[in-house]
């Protein structure tokens, strides 16, 4: 009887694919073991001179208004035309048009590099929002934060790289096909009270520290030497990985979530604790957020994101709009005010923006209600080597669609990356026999014009 290893069916047998498709799996499994960035946290140089060490993302979901807040369209000719329904006003030395509804904001305005050319491909809510967190608007991509924590590391080996606050879905902190420890950490999934929200499965009092550590390191010989028959296996790397890091975390990370430590006035300027609750606007302890989002950029965490996800006002603009503003404006002006203050602001890029914006309404009208507008919607950004006051790119006399200045998601994205000295088009990883980036196929432009 002929005695045939499973390598010489495979070639034999249907004309040789079998072996075929063999010889293609072994080579797959090759180039991802071979990824130039190892499974890890520890803390890699960037690519480029960095401008900053961190992102504080300020997501705004659902599309914030930009014509009454940021882009001041107001009436021009004989025939009333949709823009702007709140006064503006111009703020600082640079002179921003800056909306009623944020006054708080406004006393930054030389701070802030306001993107009024944004657009995006598509006005759906859930693909839209994918496209802003990962650049790809239909597929499970790894988010932003996970691509950052993948070119970087962290700086805190005691705390995770990347934090999601008040997340909405999991696709703002997922991995995707990055290995797993790149995952985001979500702190108080949507609808959870801030307050009380935390990082799970952290603290125990059941024995003393030497003796967990010692427990510990009894697992995690059991799982290394599990890991040496597993070696491409990077859930396997992951799970020992955030076992350490768990570990690490029992000291730092309540402190870091103890506001009690705060002063009063601080806790006051924050207005934590004052969320607001009003048709499509929830109350997410913005104040809160934005507080620990601050704490969290001391302790050098490197992409930290911070939701407020009620800007979808269909109806009622002005009075939801007017309840939106209020929830989110004294907070980050606190959080710009303290970066500032501490040095942080320089080293921080800071984003605001949402997944799309909206149209604007004809002041005079009774009509109170707005849909969704891709073709031209407002971000801004502070910090970490970006101009400060400056209005960039326009929209056209109805804020219909962008004009000037044109910045894609790609292109955003592009830019905070460059920003931390990472090359979007070189921040690459192999996966299914083809090399994923951030900015996709099309690629992404840095928007030098911005950049101090």
């Amino acid at each position: 009887m002929l005695e045939l290893s499973r390598r010489e069916m495979l070639r034999s047998a249907s004309c040789g694919f079998g072996y075929l498709a063999l010889s293609a799996l072994c080579g797959q499994k090759t180039k991802a073991s071979g990824s130039a960035v190892p499974a890890s946290l520890t803390t890699r140089a960037p690519q480029l001179r960095a401008r900053a060490k961190r992102v504080i993302f300020l997501c705004m979901s659902g599309g914030p208004a930009q014509l009454d807040t940021f882009d001041y369209k107001p009436q021009t000719g004989k025939k009333k035309h949709p823009g702007s329904v709140f006064n503006f006003a111009q703020h600082g030395e640079s002179g921003l048009w800056i909306s009623e509804l944020l006054p708080e904001t406004a006393k930054h305005a030389d701070k802030l590099c306001v993107l009024n050319g944004m657009h995006a491909d598509i006005t759906n809510h859930a693909q839209s929002f994918l496209q802003l967190h990962t650049g790809d608007r239909l597929r499970p991509r790894p988010s932003l934060g996970s691509w950052i924590l993948y070119g970087l590391g962290t700086e805190n080996q005691k705390v995770p790289g990347f934090i999601s606050l008040y997340p909405k879905k999991p696709s703002v902190y997922s991995s995707a096909f990055l290995p797993p420890v790149y995952e985001g950490t979500p702190i108080g999934l949507n609808t959870t009270n801030m307050s009380t929200a935390t990082i799970g499965n952290i603290q125990s009092n059941h024995l003393p520290t030497p003796v967990k550590r010692r427990q510990l390191d009894f697992v995690q010989a059991m799982n290394r030497e599990h890991a040496t028959l597993r070696p491409d296996d990077t859930r396997l790397d992951a799970v020992i990985q955030s076992m350490e890091l768990g570990f690490r975390m029992q000291m730092a990370a309540p402190e870091l979530l103890d506001l009690s430590q705060e002063t009063k006035s601080t806790l006051e300027r924050y207005r934590v604790g004052q969320g607001k609750t009003a048709g499509t606007c929830r109350d997410s302890d913005f104040g809160r957020q934005c507080l620990l989002a601050r704490r969290f950029a001391e302790a050098g965490v490197r992409f930290i994101e911070v939701n407020h996800g009620s800007w979808d006002q269909h109806k009622n603009h002005r009075a939801d709009l007017t309840a939106n503003c209020e929830s989110t404006d004294a907070p980050i002006a606190a959080l710009l005010e303290d970066l500032e203050q501490r040095g942080l602001l320089e080293e921080t890029v800071v984003v605001w923006g949402g997944e799309f914006g909206r149209p604007g309404l004809v002041p005079e009208t009774k009509k109170d209600e707005t849909g969704h507008n891709a073709r031209g919607f407002t971000f801004w950004m502070a910090g970490g080597g970006i101009k400060r006051g400056l209005a960039y790119g326009k929209t056209d006399p109805t804020g219909a669609r962008a004009v000037e200045g044109k910045v894609h998601f790609r292109d955003l994205h592009a830019t905070i990356l460059h920003q931390l000295g990472l090359q979007h088009d070189q921040l690459t990883f192999h996966q299914g026999n083809r090399e994923f980036r951030l900015t996709g196929t099309e690629g992404g432009n840095v928007v030098h014009d911005i950049i101090a």
